[in-house]
């Protein structure tokens, strides 16, 4: 009796975890799965970030010493160490101190490259979230199409069991029942064309969030229609886009390179001692000096390195501005696509779908008086699915209008 309770609450457990598996997906939670994968395009970003910080650490500390072993002024003929009074066995240490505070600027770009990546990461995650939209709600417009396909082709087969009807009477011509033929089998392409797009789409989203979870079916609905955002607000919060961050980042970089070539101008020393040790009881030798750089010729060398850094620095400023232009172009198009598609969803809702329908039902009537035509039949069933299709297609674009604005405004709605 054990076994078979436990067998039931195993076999219970197996169907939970099977319902739960293949519950709805939700554009959000699409979106929280392609985040929490560990996408290789991500990670990439925050090892370079890593490696840029640890790199960071390693610029700022002074060139190792340098020792020097030797012997001088040995005797040829003997070699005997204590032969000749200037015979020596001398060891030197060397150290290295770079130009004023190379060290520290060398720092500071690297913790300031080390930014750009992560604020990098952080541009493709945006990128992830925005595609996660962009797929699923793709993937839902050609699941939506595939319904509205099917539920035409089953009304069109149902005409076409009219126009049999009515040509076993005699009162039509075998042409309304070849029609009818056509328009089955052009559906029928369709629907192949239909899933292939749907296979297409399947992938792009197994690509972000796993083939398991690409397999789920989608949710019923679209999202909920947040109000759109305010457009100025919007304009203004462009300047912490991702994008713009990394810029900013490289900018502190270059500047940072600035600060170097400048130090040029400043000597570099370089200490040096040493110890000889002599033979039998005369006096050991001992060495102490310094060597520096006299950056006197500076102006085919640190003028122009100076120059050059100005100059890149230029061209990274420049860069952010083509940047936030580009950025702000896409605002204006999400602005006035939002804007257009709205007013056409509004007008198919509350008046182009309505008419599509009341024609089909009038021509079905009149068909079926003798007062139509097939052709004209099919014409205004198929114009009623293009307008459905339609109106789905503008309703997947709002939400992926809405999607691009996420993105715009740097968001990943997690």
């Amino acid at each position: 009796m054990f076994r078979i309770i436990l067998a039931a609450l195993t076999f219970i457990s197996a169907i939970s975890t099977t319902v739960a598996a293949q519950s709805d997906l939700t554009m959000e939670e699409a979106v929280a799965i392609a985040l929490s994968a560990g996408d290789p395009s991500v990670r990439q970003y925050e090892e370079k970030s890593l490696a840029l910080e640890d790199r960071a650490i390693a610029d700022t500390q002074l060139p190792d010493p340098k020792v020097k072993l030797s012997a001088t002024n040995f005797p040829v003929d003997t070699f005997r160490f204590g032969q000749e009074p200037m015979t020596q066995a001398q060891v030197s240490l060397q150290q290295a101190f770079p130009r004023g505070k190379t060290l520290h600027y060398r720092g500071e770009r690297r913790e300031a490259e080390a930014e750009a990546q992560r604020a990098l990461q952080k541009l493709q995650e945006t990128q992830i979230a925005f595609d996660t939209k962009t797929t699923w709600l793709e993937l839902y417009y050609w699941r939506g199409a595939q319904g509205k396909v099917s539920e035409s082709r089953q009304a069109v087969h149902e005409l076409s069991d009219i126009a049999r009807s009515i040509f076993s009477t005699g009162r039509r011509s075998a042409q309304d029942v070849l029609r009818a033929d056509l328009e089955l089998t052009v559906l029928d392409d369709r629907l192949v064309e239909i899933d292939r797009q749907i296979d297409i789409n399947r992938a792009n989203l197994a690509r972000l969030i796993g083939p398991d979870e690409s397999l789920r079916p989608l949710a019923a609905n679209l999202p909920s229609h947040s109000k759109l955002r305010d457009r100025a607000a919007l304009r203004e919060q462009l300047v912490r886009h991702p994008s713009i961050d990394a810029i900013d980042s490289e900018i502190d970089a270059r500047k940072s390179d600035i600060n170097i070539a400048r130090q040029q101008y400043k000597p570099g020393f370089t200490f040096n001692g040493g110890y000889g040790v002599r033979g039998g009881s005369r006096p050991d030798f001992a060495t102490v000096g310094v060597t520096f750089d006299v950056p006197i010729f500076t102006g085919k060398k640190q003028d122009r390195n100076v120059s050059a850094a100005r100059r890149d620095r230029s061209s990274v400023e420049m860069k952010r501005k083509a940047r936030l232009l580009e950025l702000d172009r896409q605002l204006a198009g999400a602005y006035a696509d939002q804007a257009r598609l709205e007013q056409r969803i509004t007008l198919y809702e509350k008046s182009v779908l309505a008419r599509a329908s009341e024609t089909t039902q009038a021509t079905l009537t009149a068909y079926q008086n003798d007062l139509s035509d097939f052709a004209e039949l099919v014409r205004a069933r198929l114009a009623e699915l293009d307008t459905e299709l339609t109106l789905l297609r503008l309703r997947v674009n709002r939400a992926q209008t809405m999607a691009r604005l996420d993105y715009l405004a740097g968001e990943n709605n997690e």
